[in-house]
């Protein structure tokens, strides 16, 4: 390139940095008048086209450079952009192996050719380059690069299982190949220990470990200690594991609890004696093992004296040391354990971890749970610290853990909150001058008041406890405003009572972050179309719903570079847990949670029309077949609840039911079979139109019964994950999509007519005809003649045609809840089942399809249907409007004031209960109000469609009699 090219060409690269798309464009435009064939101005035009969302007009210009095999740097640079834009992974590595033939001796080429299949997940390929590359260059790393390459192959799904074992062989025998030995590096040490582990060769394996620069390698490199701990344990030496532990303890004042662990699996080895030894030998063991328990117990009591309370590691392992006991029969004194508990609450008392670390030994019973209840009862209730302070929460945590059913009465849970409450208001006084944004000491017992008055709503299904709670965390947080279990628990809490403004308020509040929107947004996007305003135009849950999916698109993105990155560096003992993390994360179930919610929510607000069927279906379909992996996390709720009854997490559901892989595998078969019923599109035609690669495959991909078959399989194991309203919903729509699919099989033109539709539209967008696509052979196809009759026209099933009618008396039954929950939820389903059906009947809409197909008596059969959906609509949304008006009046808030006596008898200010109140009433107000107009936008359109169908029916009527 010349320097005059190269000045010119500058600007278009800034512009690109900074965004300016257009800018680029443009620029792009006026060198291209005078070098028509560069390649480089090509690329970085179709660059700025893919960034701008004009993704026709770049696969032509992609395509024109790809053709052209670049070999440019530069240009290879920009293409990668583009393809990886377009999610053409494997049209990437293609163009870098094409280059790589063009210059074999071009080492640079080669790793990018290298990292391109890297990218792409294609292990194989990438071993097979590694091989060339090493042969070619002779560097030892290309040779690991190789290894590695066969690791990842063995561990990838799409490898079949006889497979995985020779992969790992063939690695094994490479490394032992290799010139250089592999502890010459820890990672490569690391790769090879690995290696061994997968193939049982545990003694090789101990004779690398047992050098010397084995032992120094496990000394200073924690990947690599992990694994040998691991190779010891498996190949039988869990008591010398032990002993290296214990000297570590010793001599090191090495305080990891793995350590410890160590010492306690060595300790109880001798009672797990394997199936070989006789009855003899297992006396021996006994005898030995309870020697040895003796000198456990006598090392941690040796070490917890010294540490005091320091740490805590030493007073734990004898907590676990005396239940393993217990567990095996083998305790030498019954009141040990409480004693030991005693012990560790009186060093650890004061400090916030004691209830979590106590946690797993507190399942007492009988005389034992006396014993540490009357202890716990003990601690003093004045204090005038914060250690005192913290003490007696943690008291009252591990008195309520142990609390059963005839204990949870409403009186005595009721005596309760108000302790907590009276000593929270006094403990507030103890963080009078901390900084703003340091929480208080008392923070824990509003969150202990918060999980009573919980309980309280459960056992009586009074909806005032759920206000005071309420009341009482946003007084919480006015105190500790960065008090994140405080919103946990109100986001729950709002949603439960119908304001879901105020549960997003606090939900953006925490300020999630990168994969916490994969880990805890299913706090405000769970059914969160139950809410949804996006029918009135309002797309803030919708919006809600993309910004958390925005993790998963930079995952794609950014986690095969930390692949690459690794491998360059040579940080093999990374590279497995970056492929697992992209994994979890690509085949996240609450993504795909999340999905089918936005689709939900997007069929309410935008027109319903082949495009949006046919984009969602492709979408779904991929979904359909991921093996999903739960990153979502439920402990992270503050849960004070007794372990005899519900966590928290399980009474504050929404509906009391848990979205799951059932839920979604539900709503995925009866969204997949309505859009393919409504969309044109079949494999073939998929198969051409689709821009960017399809999803990797699983091994048995191949073995899976047909798509159509697996769309109207059920299992009760899925629908228990379903509210009551969502079941009549599922079987509303399985009913109404085997009632038309004969019809829209008839119907649905062949895959030819749907190609040259599409090859058409392109040519008319870009210019260009469609590639891969012969108009030619097309030709004459767009006028297709059946030769069967249609079939006979049936009377739609009673499931379809009182649907809406059980749906008006469901509301009924629901609209005298406090809680607009319910009613919300019944009228959104109400909502969805006639967007449903719109989308069903959408290809009898033309009358010219309805006309040729003879299908006038099918059309005639949807207008009572869609007639009394709209009526019902119509009903729901006048009466959720009548409640909307009631929860926004004075005298609704003054009902919140009087319900939450408990917080105001204890001192909780009125005139913040009035503002508390409202907020709620006001939001319950606006989500009332918001779906009232929605029900009656989405009916009105519904309606306006009708009387056009209304019209078409009448003139093929009028036909019909002419003809007759």
């Amino acid at each position: 390139m010349s320097a005059a090219l190269d000045r010119q060409i500058r600007p278009i690269y800034d512009a690109l940095d900074t965004g300016s798309n257009k800018s680029a464009i443009v620029a792009c435009n006026k060198l291209l008048k005078k070098h028509p064939q560069n390649e480089l101005i090509k690329a970085l035009k179709a660059l700025a086209l893919v960034r701008s969302q004009k993704v026709e007009e770049s696969l032509v210009l992609c395509d024109e450079v790809l053709d052209s095999k670049p070999t440019n740097d530069a240009v290879l640079s920009a293409m990668t952009h583009v393809l990886r834009g377009l999610g053409r992974h494997k049209d990437m590595v293609t163009m870098f192996e094409e280059a790589y033939k063009q210059q074999p001796f071009n080492e640079e080429l080669g790793a990018q050719t290298f990292f391109a299949n890297v990218r792409a997940g294609q292990w194989k390929s990438a071993q097979q380059i590694a091989t060339k590359m090493h042969k070619q260059f002779h560097d030892d790393r290309y040779l690991y690069w190789n290894v590695m390459s066969a690791v990842l192959q063995a561990n990838d799904a799409a490898t079949p299982p006889n497979m995985r074992t020779l992969l790992y062989k063939l690695a094994h025998r490479l490394i032992t190949s290799s010139p250089t030995p592999s502890y010459q590096n820890n990672d490569r040490f690391y790769l090879h220990l690995s290696i061994l582990r997968e193939l049982e060769l545990y003694d090789d394996a101990h004779k690398l470990l047992d050098s010397d620069i084995g032992r120094a390698i496990c000394s200073t490199s924690l990947s690599c200690n992990q694994i040998r701990r691991d190779i010891w344990r498996l190949r039988g030496m869990i008591r010398e594991e032990g002993e290296l532990a214990e000297a570590r303890i010793m001599n090191m004042k090495d305080r990891n609890w793995l350590e410890f662990l160590s010492i306690l699996d060595a300790t109880f080895s001798y009672f797990t004696p394997s199936e070989a030894d006789g009855p003899s030998s297992s006396e021996t063991s006994k005898s030995e093992g309870l020697e040895h328990l003796a000198k456990t117990q006598e090392l941690f009591t040796r070490i917890a004296e010294e540490d005091g309370p320091k740490d805590r590691s030493a007073g734990l392992a004898l907590l676990e040391l005396e239940k393993r006991a217990r567990s095996h029969g083998i305790s030498q004194d019954s009141g040990r354990l409480v004693g030991l508990m005693q012990r560790y609450f009186d060093q650890v008392g004061d400090k916030a971890c004691c209830f979590e670390d106590l946690k797993p030994y507190l399942a007492l019973e009988g005389e034992d749970l006396a014993r540490w209840t009357s202890f716990l009862e003990a601690v003093p209730s004045s204090f005038t610290t914060p250690a005192e302070l913290r003490r007696l929460m943690n008291a009252h945590k591990l008195l309520r853990h142990n609390l059963t059913p005839p204990q949870l009465t409403v009186e005595a849970e009721t005596a309760r909150v108000t302790r907590y409450l009276d000593e929270y208001l006094r403990g507030l006084k103890l963080g009078v001058d901390l900084p703003p944004t340091e929480l208080q000491h008392a923070d824990d017992l509003a969150l202990l008041a918060a999980n009573v008055l919980v309980n309280l709503w459960k056992l009586t299904s009074d909806e005032q406890y759920l206000l005071n709670a309420v009341t009482l965390l946003e007084y919480a947080l006015t105190k500790s405003k960065h008090s994140f279990q405080a919103r946990l628990i109100l986001i729950r809490l709002y949603r439960l009572l119908g304001a879901p403004s105020l549960a997003l308020e606090h939900y953006r509040t925490l300020g999630i972050k990168q994969v916490q929107h994969d880990t805890l947004s299913h706090f405000i996007l769970s059914r969160a179309s139950t809410f949804s305003l996006a029918s009135t135009g309002d797309l803030t849950l919708a919006t809600e719903c993309l910004e958390s999916t925005q993790i998963y698109i930079s995952n794609s993105q950014e986690t095969s570079d930390f692949v690459v990155r690794a491998f360059t560096a040579e940080k093999y003992s990374q590279i497995p847990e970056f492929i697992v993390f992209e994994d979890r994360l690509d085949n996240s179930l609450q993504r795909d949670i999340v999905k089918m919610e936005h689709l939900r929510m997007r069929i309410s607000h935008e027109p319903i029309n082949s495009d949006i069927i046919d984009m969602e279906l492709i979408e779904l379909k991929f979904i359909f077949d991921r093996t999903h992996h739960d990153n979502r996390d439920f402990d992270i709720i503050a849960n004070y609840q007794p372990r005899s009854s519900d966590s928290i997490h399980l009474q504050t559901l929404l509906f009391g039911k848990q979205e799951s892989l059932g839920w979604l595998w539900t709503f995925l078969k009866l969204y997949i079979r309505a859009l393919q019923q409504g969309s044109d599109l079949d494999d073939t035609v998929e198969e051409k139109l689709l821009i960017g690669d399809r999803p990797k495959q699983t091994f048995d991909a191949d073995k899976r019964p047909p798509l159509k078959e697996r769309l109207v399989q059920k299992s009760d194991q899925e629908l228990v994950e379903l509210t009551q309203d969502e079941l009549s919903f599922v079987e509303f729509a399985s009913a109404l999509a085997e009632w038309l699919e004969p019809y829209h099989d008839y119907t649905r033109p062949p895959p030819s007519v749907v190609l040259a539709e599409a090859a058409k539209q392109t040519e008319i967008k870009t210019g260009h005809p469609l590639k891969g696509v012969d108009l030619q052979e097309l030709n004459g196809a767009t006028t297709p003649k059946k030769e069967e009759e249609p079939p006979a026209v049936t009377e739609p099933p009673e499931l379809v045609t009182k649907y809406f009618d059980s749906l008006k008396t469901r509301f009924a039954e629901v609209r005298k809840n406090p809680s607009p929950t319910e009613v919300l939820h019944v009228a959104t389903l109400a909502q969805e089942a006639l967007l449903l059906f719109t989308v069903e009947t959408l290809r009898f809409k033309p009358a010219s399809v309805v006309k040729v197909n003879k299908l006038g008596g099918l059309v005639a059969s949807f207008k009572c249907i869609r007639s009394e959906a709209i009526s019902v609509l119509r009903e729901i949304s006048s009466e959720l409007l009548k409640q909307s008006e009631a929860a926004g009046t004075q005298e609704s808030r003054k009902d919140f004031t009087e319900a939450c006596e408990i917080v105001t008898n204890a001192g909780i200010d009125h005139d913040f209960t009035l503002g508390v109140a409202k907020k709620v009433t006001d939001a319950r107000k606006k989500v009332l109000e918001g779906v009232s107009k929605g029900l009656g936008r989405v009916s009105s359109a519904t309606n306006l469609t009708s009387l056009r169908t209304c019209r078409t029916e009448a003139k093929l009527q009028q036909e019909h009699r002419s003809t007759v």
